[in-house]
């Protein structure tokens, strides 16, 4: 039993260590070996989105949704602290408890205790190593509980970046795109004067943010779990939206930035086909077509209407079929994994921006007369 209780303690501590090595000291690559933590957040992802959409209502499922994320990782880290705890108490079992307590009582449970109170470093005393090897052990976990304290310090700052640096870019698109975003929008929105050169640095930001996005999202996947403050913004709906009008202008629009839109589109369509690797999110059919003939051909009126032409003709519509199919199947199944809605190409009709919702302006549309409707402000843009 000693012998088993040291492979067993032993194996706890590595697996631990490697687990949190790779999560988060190491950047991972995109396909990697079976991993006990992508196992960890797959099933409880899994376990935590059937109870959400099988018992809370569907305007209170994303907020629901929401809390997956950090709840999933602090307790991750739970996790890994109580196993490292396990492990070293067998570790002390397997040395025959040689532990002086002040209650006298020794064992199994007395080792889990100074295990815990080692690893925190509470440094009670009221249970005391008398050999070497128990000594060793405790001087080795308190350093371990340090680390560990440190590690925690030094990632969920850092996480907590990566965060705030990919919503504050969906936030930006809001008044750019619309709330969700759209290409049909984003193209609407540009077709002032001057504004082929606008569409084209934002073209240009979002192929930084793209980059900055899978190179985050790689190393700390959990980040895909972190769902943006409003129900109708993801990050999932803005990169869809980017890689859209991305097409659109490489299948030609007149005086627009061709050559941004596929360098923009070859970085958006890279981090929608890695994270698909990442959480092994699986093709399955599209469904409904996104964009059917009729509606392309109302997307060029609405554009055209806003001084932006769109190529037509058999050849165009080919191409953008053949760029959609680039990305869609993966947008899909990402979408499927994590609950996210796809925009479309055509933005809705009389909807409002986020920007310009709030609860003031709520209650005055509703104290005044029926039939009066908010001025669509975003039609300024």
């Amino acid at each position: 039993m000693a012998i088993a209780a040291v492979i067993l303690g032993t194996a706890l501590i590595l697996v631990v260590l490697w687990e949190g090595f790779e999560s988060v000291v190491l950047p991972r690559r995109v396909t990697r070996r079976f991993r006990l933590t992508r196992l960890y957040y797959r099933r409880s992802w899994f376990s935590w989105s059937a109870v959400v959409r099988a018992l809370v209502p569907a305007r209170h499922r994303e907020t629901c949704l929401s809390y997956f994320g950090p709840l999933s990782l602090l307790l991750l880290f739970c996790i890994w602290a109580n196993l490292l705890i396990i492990g070293f108490a067998l570790l002390h079992w397997s040395n025959g408890s040689d532990l002086q307590a002040q209650t006298g009582s020794s064992g199994l449970v007395t080792d889990l205790y100074l295990s815990g109170t080692t690893f925190f470093t509470l440094g009670i005393g009221d249970v005391i190593p008398r050999n070497g090897a128990s000594r060793f052990l405790v001087v080795v976990e308190s350093g371990m509980g340090f680390g560990f304290l440190a590690l925690l310090i030094g990632y969920l700052p850092g996480l907590n970046q990566s965060f705030g640096r990919r919503e504050v870019s969906i936030s930006l698109l809001d008044a750019r795109a619309g709330s969700p975003p759209s290409a049909s929008e984003i193209l609407h929105r540009h077709g002032y004067e001057n504004g082929m050169e606008a569409l084209r640095q934002l073209f240009k930001d979002w192929e930084l943010w793209s980059a900055e996005f899978l190179e985050a999202h790689l190393s700390y996947p959990v980040l895909a779990y972190f769902r943006s403050q409003h129900d109708n913004q993801s990050w999932l709906s803005a990169l869809t939206s980017i890689l859209d009008t991305s097409a659109l202008v490489m299948v030609g629009v007149e005086g627009a930035c061709e050559r941004q839109a596929e360098l923009t589109f070859a970085m958006a369509r890279h981090a929608v086909v890695d994270l698909s690797l990442v959480f092994k999110s699986r093709h399955h059919d599209l469904g409904k077509d996104r964009l059917p003939p009729e509606q392309l051909a109302a997307l060029r009126d609405r554009l055209a209407v806003s001084g932006v032409k769109l190529r037509g003709g058999e050849a165009s519509d080919e191409k953008l079929a053949q760029l959609r199919w680039l990305y869609e199947p993966y947008v899909h199944s990402l979408a499927k994994y994590f609950h996210l809605e796809v925009p479309s190409f055509m933005a809705a009709a009389n909807r409002t921006d986020n920007w310009q919702s709030g609860i003031w302006e709520r209650r005055k549309w509703l104290r005044k007369p029926s039939g009066t409707a908010p001025q669509k402000t975003g039609e300024h843009f």
